[in-house]
């Protein structure tokens, strides 16, 4: 039981080096942006000196209201990229809609440039995998925004599973999702295939196959059964689309509101995943993670929020007897930084100090690999083997 208690949340105060600043450009000014550059502006050695966007004049009011001066803007990343002589960029986020996130990471990498890179990684393996050539032709860091690992309860869920207490790891169960909850606050972003490519999948259901899928190490995907539907996003009647005034939507939805895999891992694990931005129900339930020794379950939240919904539960024996250890919900204290503040930092960590990305390409291919292969098994009907390409 002595793994149970591995995780310890360090108390220490990092000493930052702000005699070396990074100069960080911005890719894509939309709503994921503000979060960006919030948590840059909290950082004291970094510079923001750049930031494109294809909206001409969007990138200009961006930086207008956040307070932050004299920064180039430019239309595109291309553009952006070309003035590196003169920018000098160190690193830059990607926060474009999804079907950019390949070109844009490859630009900056091509150019010497690390980059975060906004989740998800990309829309498909062959993009992914394209992204790493540029990464190992470049020698950069790029890490990806999955910060939800960064919460101290998904900490302690990998600490838990790593401790061995489990045994060996044969079935998990995972997924979540909003009773109602496609995101168009902000326009059809997120619905069209033309800039999404992925609806539900690459919103939230990356996340939730981190928390398990980090947990256990990363196995290699083999085979995937996958569905996928649009029976929300493509009703006009929606609650939200009525709501806000907007049924017209409903003609744009081109992606998956629900999908669900039946994933084939090595080492003989089974992965059942679900995942959702409307379903009739509050929750497709909780993860667990069944093995020889123990399960764990991992209470759901009603809404995706990158933590966990109450107190770990651990179902094990001892000394011959079935128990149950709660392995309580841990919370953020006043002050504390907030998991993207993490993302933030230890990305410019990396960069200064030259250490590996914190949430590296190697794992999130094979996030992005099930992603992608969830949905060529539902276009054609059935089970499909994973294909990765060489990098």
């Amino acid at each position: 039981m002595a793994g149970l208690n591995a995780f310890e949340e360090n108390q220490e105060t990092k000493v930052i080096d702000t005699t070396k600043k990074v100069r960080v450009g911005i890719i894509g000014t939309g709503w994921i942006a503000d979060s960006h550059i919030i948590s840059y502006l909290k950082q004291p050695d970094v510079e923001i000196v750049a930031g494109a966007d294809l909206v001409p004049g969007k990138a200009e009011a961006f930086f207008k209201k956040h307070g932050v001066e004299n920064v180039k803007c430019y239309n595109s990343d291309e553009e952006m990229i070309a003035d590196q002589k003169n920018l000098k960029l160190d690193a830059v986020s990607v926060c474009t809609y999804n079907r950019q996130h390949a070109p844009c990471a490859i630009h900056a990498l091509n150019a010497g440039i690390n980059v975060l890179l906004e989740k998800p990684f990309t829309v498909t393996t062959e993009e992914a995998v394209e992204v790493m050539r540029a990464e190992k032709k470049s020698g950069k860091v790029i890490s990806i925004g999955f910060q939800p690992r960064l919460d101290a309860n998904m900490i302690m869920v990998k600490n838990v599973v790593q401790s061995g207490v489990l045994g060996q790891i044969y079935y998990i169960q995972t997924g979540g999702g909003r009773r109602r909850g496609i995101p168009t606050p902000f326009g059809t972003t997120f619905i069209t295939d033309e800039t999404a490519g992925l609806g539900a999948l690459g919103d939230i259901g990356c996340y939730s196959l981190d928390v398990v899928l980090n947990a256990i190490g990363y196995p290699k995907p083999l085979t995937v059964t996958g569905y996928k539907s649009a029976f929300f996003g493509t009703d006009p009647n929606y609650s939200n689309y009525v709501a806000t005034g907007h049924p017209e939507y409903a003609k744009k939805f081109e992606v998956d509101d629900f999908a669900a895999g039946f994933v084939r891992l090595e080492g003989g694990i089974i992965l059942d995943f679900r995942i959702a931005w409307a379903m009739n129900i509050n929750t497709p339930g909780d993860t667990i993670i069944l093995g020889t020794k123990g399960g764990l379950r991992i209470p759901s939240t009603d809404c995706w929020n990158g933590t966990i919904g109450g107190d770990l539960i651990l179902y094990h024996e001892v000394a011959g007897k079935q128990v149950e250890t709660k392995i309580p919900q841990i919370f953020p204290k006043p002050g504390d930084p907030t998991n993207f503040d993490k993302k933030i930092r230890t990305f410019l960590d990396a960069v200064k100090n030259g250490t590996p990305a914190p949430v590296p390409t190697s794992q999130i291919l094979y996030n992005q690999a099930i992603l992608d292969h969830i949905c060529k098994s539902s276009n054609v009907g059935h089970e499909i083997p994973v294909v990765i390409p060489e990098i």
